[in-house]
């Protein structure tokens, strides 16, 4: 396994991988030391991350192996697919997946996703439109909504 960290808008961000693909990709809560020369098996990783940031990405295209339940896998796999701007409600979800009584399950698989931005959990909502929890803390997660939006809130002071 090689790993690095880099720096992004919303903190540190740890990026673990091998061959076999991406296992995790997590922001941090502490200053760590920024990985001065990124593994090669980690590069494209980092540099969608950066072009993301940039607002010059909206879709990943990585090999990905996150560590998970059959379960859990099936639940990430389903938010690579929504799109880049939009959102949906863990009940949707739930329906979506065949099993609407399943919702806490799949906001529990929600939750423990190892692959931040990557596999978008943040556009995962409420169903009343609140942002409801997120692992990397909801700023982070208001934050990243409002980057994808197609309609950029303007600052007035």
């Amino acid at each position: 396994m090689e790993e690095c960290i880099i720096n992004s808008p919303l903190g540190y961000t740890k990026i673990i991988g091998d061959e076999d693909g991406i296992s995790s990709v997590s922001v941090l809560n502490s200053d760590e030391k920024i990985t001065p020369i990124i593994p090669e098996i980690l590069e494209d990783c980092t540099i969608q991350l950066q072009e993301y940031f940039k607002g010059e990405r909206q879709q990943f295209d990585l090999k990905l192996n996150p560590e998970g339940t059959d379960f859990q896998k099936q639940v990430w796999k389903r938010l690579e697919q929504i799109p880049y701007g939009k959102t949906m409600s863990y009940l949707e979800l739930s329906r979506i997946l065949g099993n609407e009584k399943a919702i806490r399950a799949v906001a529990n698989a929600n939750g423990k996703n190892p692959l931040w931005i990557v596999v978008p959990c943040h556009r995962v909502i409420g169903s009343d439109g609140s942002l409801t929890g997120y692992a990397g803390g909801l700023y982070r997660k208001q934050w990243l909504l409002e980057h994808e939006s197609p309609y950029k809130q303007q600052s007035l002071f």
